[in-house]
């Protein structure tokens, strides 16, 4: 076994050098379970949570299966509210060809890590707090660390990795362009990098246990990364055609029929760019709008069309996340499917 795999190992207290990716509104407690009893770490997608629903999750985790829980926040920056007449006469064909309206107030946003998610860690005291876009504010931050919870930062960009090394993060998430969801970056916009070009940057300049994010499906994928540097790697496009992810029914379809080339980058439905499949929207707007509200802004403005057509059977206002890695992986269990990329893993440290 490398010696960073090894690190990895200890670092978490995992069986297996994975991470099951915490992807929100996908990676609720019964997908954690399964990573756990394979032998993974278990992660915990908390950032469209409330406190008393982080502790609730955890705790029926807790009940259920053994080993590192990961909770994982959004540290992004929420601005005010914006105008949005430009991005709702954008999508004013739409609203008449469905047949709905624009929502007559703004929802519940995505807030970022904040005091009362810290009062949530330390009564819980995961195994490992992960962050995305950056990381809270310093006083924040040295409450998790103080619970002696671990913690990993995630980094699209070497100076992004200095940044989290700097601040003291006990491992690295190396997010290349492949994944799926939210691209992560904080410091200088969006610079896309692929995963294993990044991973071994990062390597070369840091000394901290890396772990290699996108386009990692299958187990030539986990063993690639890890052969070429990584302590571990970090899964999710996989899962969410497990019978455990929360992933809707008209995704799930649209997943089982997309190919690498469908994953394109979009801000058209949180106002961030993610990867995600081409639908009916990014057609007809292209994957990038001007006219789009910034993160987390966006996507109220389609929750009528989003819940119209998914009444339907269509995915045509719907954010379709997936990676890269789209079309490698197949309807598995979680437990499985975490088994064969771990052993995987296990097997590229091996050389």
């Amino acid at each position: 076994m490398s010696a960073a795999t090894d690190r990895f190992l200890a670092l978490t207290g995992a069986r297996l050098p994975l991470v099951q990716a915490p992807m929100a509104n996908f990676a609720g407690s019964a997908l954690a379970i399964a990573a756990l009893k394979a032998g993974a770490v278990g992660s915990l997608a908390c950032a469209v949570l409330s406190p008393d629903q982080v502790a609730a999750e955890v705790a029926a985790i807790r009940a259920a299966a053994a080993g590192p829980i990961n909770v994982n926040f959004f540290c992004h920056k929420l601005g005010p509210q914006p105008d949005e007449s430009a991005w709702h006469a954008a999508l004013a064909p739409f609203y008449q060809a469905e047949g709905v309206t624009p929502p007559a107030q703004p929802p519940a946003l995505r807030k970022p890590f904040d005091a009362a998610m810290a009062d949530a860690i330390e009564a819980v005291r995961p195994e490992i707090v992960s962050f995305h876009f950056g990381l809270p504010e310093r006083d924040l931050l040295d409450r998790v660390r103080a619970t002696g919870a671990r913690i990993f930062g995630n980094a699209t960009t070497l100076a992004e990795a200095h940044f989290l090394a700097d601040a003291g993060v006990d491992a690295i998430i190396a997010q290349g362009f492949e994944a799926g969801g939210h691209a992560g970056h904080f410091l200088i916009g969006h610079r896309p990098i692929g995963v294993l070009a990044l991973v071994r940057q990062i390597l070369n300049h840091i000394d901290l246990p890396v772990i290699a994010a996108g386009g990692i499906a299958d187990a030539g994928a986990a063993k690639g990364a890890v052969a070429a540097g990584a302590a571990a790697v970090q899964v999710g496009t996989a899962y969410l055609r497990t019978p455990e992810a929360t992933t809707s029914a008209v995704h799930r379809r649209l997943l089982a029929e997309a190919k690498p080339e469908d994953s394109v980058f979009t801000n058209l439905f949180s106002g961030g760019l993610a990867r995600g499949l081409r639908n009916r929207l990014i057609e007809a707007l292209g994957p990038v709008s001007d006219v789009a509200p910034p993160f987390p802004y966006a996507s109220a403005a389609l929750a009528q069309l989003r819940a119209k057509a998914e009444a339907d059977g269509r995915g045509d206002y719907s954010p379709l996340w997936a990676g890269q890695g789209v079309g490698l992986s197949d309807d598995e269990p979680a437990e499985d499917l975490t088994a064969r990329l771990g052993a995987a893993a296990l097997e590229g440290s091996r050389i």
